[in-house]
Parts: C-alpha cells; structure tokens; sequence
C-alpha cells in the first residue's frame, strides 16, 4: 500500500522560514509589555447606559472621536480625585506619588516603514478642552507625520538603543522620579479597539489605571473598564470611579454634545496652534 500525506507515519518536510529583525514600533511594545508585566493590575467592568450620548453624537454633522469623549470624560473624574493622579515608585524606596494634574496617554495605531505600530499620544489637562478641539487632537495623531509628534519621536528615539540602555531609561522613568513618569509617560491611559468590534477584557500598562470600552450594543448600552494598580488603589475606589464617570457622561459630556459643533471647530488652543505636539512639566512637583 502506497503512502500519501494522510499516513500518519510518513516522515514530515520541514521548510525553514525566515528570521525577522525586531522594528522600532516592535521594540517599543517589547518594553511596555516588559514592564506592564510587574504591575499587579486589576481590570473593573460597569456597564453603562449611553443611549442619549449616543443620539446627542450622531446629530453632528462630523462625529466626534468616541476616544476623545471618554478620555474628556475620565479626566474630568481624575481631575476630582486625586488618588486617580498616583503611582506607585518603588526606588529608590517604595512610596506614592500623587501628580497636581493630569496627562493623559492615548494609543495610536499607526503605519511606520511599511509596518504597523502602535504609538503612545500625550494630551495634558485634557478635560479643560472643548470635546471637538479634542475630538481634532486625536485626528492630528493619527495623521500627523509621525516625526512631528514629541511622543512618538522620542519613544522611537529611544528604541534605537540597545535593550540595556532602553530597559534602564524605562526603569527610571516608571519608578524613581514621579514628575518625569507624568510627564514622559502619562498619569491616565485610554487604550480601545472598539471602533474593530473588538475589546480587551485585561488590558496591560505600567500606568496606575487605564480605561478601555467594548463596541456600543443597539440600545445604547457599552461595556467599560478601568484596569488599576492595585498598590496604588482597591476596588471600592475604582468601582466608584466608574460610576462618576457615567454621571459625567450622561451630565456635563452630553450637554456640551447636545449644544452642537461651534462655528470655529479648529484645533488650536489659545494662541498656541502647536500645543497637540508637546505640553510642560511643573518643575513645582515634588518625586
């Protein structure tokens, strides 16, 4: 009996593959996994009932970035409860830090040398911008040539050095100096694949909380979640976080939406029309 490719016995070919050098983009995730890992985060869910929000949006006439709404929307809580503005340093002893205000990490998927990447936008005080300046903020990072952006210059800057050097600039950014982690990587995260029909159940950061939202359902109904450090805060907290964050969704956020598009929807703020590429540090904070 003749053997074929269905015998169970018949020796298999194997074909070698290729080896591929790690992008800049790959390197960086590499390092924010890297340390994501040492945190002990804990992911929360509320669902929340957002059908007035919903409606209020679909009557602009060009729609507001749902990842502009919510990150408004998670700041202005933040902006009320300074536990939401703490992180957790652990050298050169272990101790809190609580930032005067907040800077806020978006992701960014973005194509970078025929590849894609994700990449790390940094807003501060996003609650004080009208939601359509901020809703433009969010398309500039994501059309913006990539070397325009301070963030994503620097991280790229920074993934060309080799691992050691890259992991002790992380090391001390994360955990020696409360001012540089604000200010270089952001007191709050807002990560969603929503707009795929997808979303994380457990997001991973090194960040003390970042907030992630499932697609909307038809009634109007969506799932969020705020994954936390749990060094930093307990779930009580957390739990009550999220139910401000729906009042002042279902509050401030749709009245500002039910007013409509103003007539200047430009993204300049005051008189600085580059104040999406960068933002200052208070050198009044204390690590």
């Amino acid at each position: 009996m003749s053997s074929d490719e269905s015998t169970p016995n018949r020796r298999m070919r194997l074909r070698r593959g290729r080896t591929l050098s790690l992008s800049l983009p790959r390197r960086l995730v590499g390092d924010l996994m890297h340390f994501s890992r040492e945190v002990p985060s804990v992911p929360m869910q509320r669902r929340m009932r957002l059908a007035d929000v919903v409606a209020a949006r679909a009557d602009w006439p060009r729609r507001l970035s749902w990842c502009a709404i919510f990150l408004k929307a998670y700041s202005l809580v933040a902006a009320e409860r300074p536990a939401l503005r703490r992180a957790y340093l652990p050298f050169p002893w272990p101790r809190l830090y609580e930032h005067p205000e907040n800077v806020a990490s978006f992701v960014v998927e973005r194509e970078y040398r025929g590849e894609q990447g994700l990449f790390f936008a940094r807003l501060p005080r996003p609650e004080r911008l009208k939601l359509h300046r901020l809703s433009a903020l969010v398309h500039q990072h994501k059309t913006a040539a990539i070397e325009s952006v301070d963030s994503f210059r620097q991280a790229l800057s920074l993934s060309r050095f080799p691992r050691p050097i890259r992991r002790l600039v992380w090391r001390l950014g994360l955990g020696a100096n409360g001012m540089i982690r604000a200010c270089f990587f952001g007191t709050l995260a807002v990560s969603a694949a929503a707009s795929r029909g997808a979303a994380g159940l457990h997001v991973l950061s090194p960040l003390t909380t970042t907030l992630n939202y499932s697609p909307f359902e038809s009634d109007g109904t969506i799932d969020v979640r705020l994954t936390y450090d749990h060094r930093v805060l307990d779930g009580g907290e957390v739990a009550d976080a999220l139910v401000r964050l729906e009042e002042v969704l279902r509050t401030a956020i749709l009245d500002e939406i039910a007013a409509g598009p103003p007539v200047d929807s430009g993204v300049s703020e005051n008189d600085d029309d580059h104040w999406w590429t960068s933002h200052e540090c208070h050198s009044t904070s204390q690590p």
